[in-house]
């Protein structure tokens, strides 16, 4: 694997995005996470998943400069997998936690929500969702799992200003629920994850899926229309000005 790295501890995988300084997701890192988690999931010597990051980065969200380069079929087909992969995620059957250790807006949010429970790092960081002001159309799945936790007025209003929140804030909002020293990330979240897995594997699973069966249909379904939607956008002069402005300000020397 090239853009993740795994380790285990007593039955628990620790699975660390490693792509890069910011994590950003490609075509590569989500087919590996996903490949990753497909085979947690069937491998009975595994209990649980925490998902981190490194440095300063849980994940900085979809590569938009390597997305912004692909031709129109490239495009759809990573728009598809990533939305395949979002569904995944959400309907995965074993404890799963996400260590927050840094920044975390757009894609990288929309992991930490599938997870059953969040952690995050104080300091200056961000998380959220803020698709909206990059130019990107937010699909019915993504809000579905935004509005699971934050509930939909709540989902709705912030979604449609791109909010982005601190840790302290996102604690408050219940997008996260703990916020502990960077030190003390990977302790916090596997303590969490282990309650989880001292209970009956099979009774807490089911009873996840059960509790999860909205946005699990939200995730799953399809979603051809809305992608062509989006797609659309995606390829407006408007967007396109957007996305290269920001990628011209990605890519200035830092002085």
């Amino acid at each position: 694997m090239n853009t993740i790295s795994a380790t285990v501890k007593d039955r628990l995988v620790i699975i660390t995005l490693n792509r890069g300084k910011s994590n950003s997701l490609n075509r590569e890192m989500v087919t590996e996470l996903s490949d990753m988690l497909h085979n947690i999931e069937n491998d009975d010597n595994i209990g649980g998943v925490v998902i981190t990051g490194k440095e300063n980065f849980f994940s900085a969200g979809l590569d938009l400069i390597e997305l912004y380069h692909y031709n129109e079929e490239e495009a759809k087909s990573f728009w598809h997998l990533f939305l395949d992969f979002s569904a995944k995620i959400t309907s995965f059957k074993k404890p799963l936690v996400a260590a927050i250790n840094g920044h975390s807006p757009a894609g990288g949010c929309v992991i930490a929500l599938a997870c059953d429970a969040r952690v995050m790092a104080e300091g200056k960081f961000i998380i959220g969702l803020n698709e909206v002001p990059v130019g990107i159309i937010v699909p019915n799945s993504i809000f579905s799992l935004y509005s699971f936790w934050l509930g939909q007025a709540n989902a709705y209003r912030n979604l449609l200003e791109g909010k982005l929140f601190s840790p302290e804030e996102a604690l408050a909002i219940g997008l996260v629920d703990d916020v502990v020293k960077p030190e003390s990330i990977l302790t916090a979240a596997e303590r969490k994850v282990r309650k989880y897995m001292a209970f009956e594997a099979n009774t807490w699973q089911q009873s996840k899926l059960n509790l999860r069966k909205g946005i699990i249909a939200a995730t799953s379904a399809d979603q051809s229309k809305d992608l062509e939607i989006m797609l659309k956008q995606w390829w407006s002069p408007s967007t396109r000005a957007i996305l290269k402005s920001l990628i011209d300000n990605l890519q200035k020397p830092k002085s």
